[in-house]
């Protein structure tokens, strides 16, 4: 009599040492796809590591050889180094703990969208404060204690600038309109 033959062993069996459960659950292991895209995240998180200033580097709490191959790779000119010392980050990023990259990344982003909208803020009032004198009361309600003859004096001097002359113009009160702008609507804040 023939002996019947066993089966070969399937994906479905839950053998926990192929990565499958057939529980679902605690032994699966993730697709090529999902392992790409952690990569690839990866990556593009190395890439902002990398673009941050060594100031803030410095106190990232990343081992050191991550933190050593930052610098090298700040220090690296060519392309194919910079491509290179680029997947050692990635390598390197894996071993380590990647929430507090994010967070100084993040904290950095944040700053420059600040920094942006604190640029357009004062450049909204310079165009105000040159179009209206109603401006300036507005803008001494919200900036109390600031030099009134100051602005008074350099929002002359810019309106009488753009009223010369293009070969005539210097700009340079325009620019420190702008400029007593910015920095007392920093102080504001």
């Amino acid at each position: 009599m023939a002996q019947p033959h066993p089966r070969p062993p399937s994906a479905d069996d839950g053998h926990p040492e192929d990565g499958h459960s057939s529980s679902g659950g605690e032994f699966e292991r993730p697709s090529k796809t999902q392992l790409k895209k952690e990569m690839h995240e990866l990556q593009e998180l190395g890439e902002a590591l990398v673009a941050l200033p060594d100031d803030r580097v410095v106190d990232l709490p990343i081992s050191e050889t991550l933190r050593d191959a930052v610098a090298e790779y700040k220090r690296t000119r060519s392309f194919e180094g910079k491509r290179r010392q680029m997947q050692y980050i990635g390598k390197l990023m894996r071993k380590n703990d990647v929430e507090p990259i994010r967070e100084a990344v993040a904290a950095m982003r944040l700053g420059r969208a600040k920094d942006a909208l604190a640029l357009h803020e004062a450049e909204r009032w310079r165009v105000e404060l040159l179009a209206s004198d109603d401006a300036l009361t507005r803008w001494m309600g919200e900036h109390p204690g600031g030099d009134l003859q100051q602005l008074r004096s350099l929002i002359r001097a810019a309106r009488k600038d753009a009223a010369a002359t293009p070969e005539q113009r210097n700009g340079r009160a325009y620019r420190e309109l702008f400029q007593f702008i910015k920095e007392h609507s920093i102080r504001h804040e």
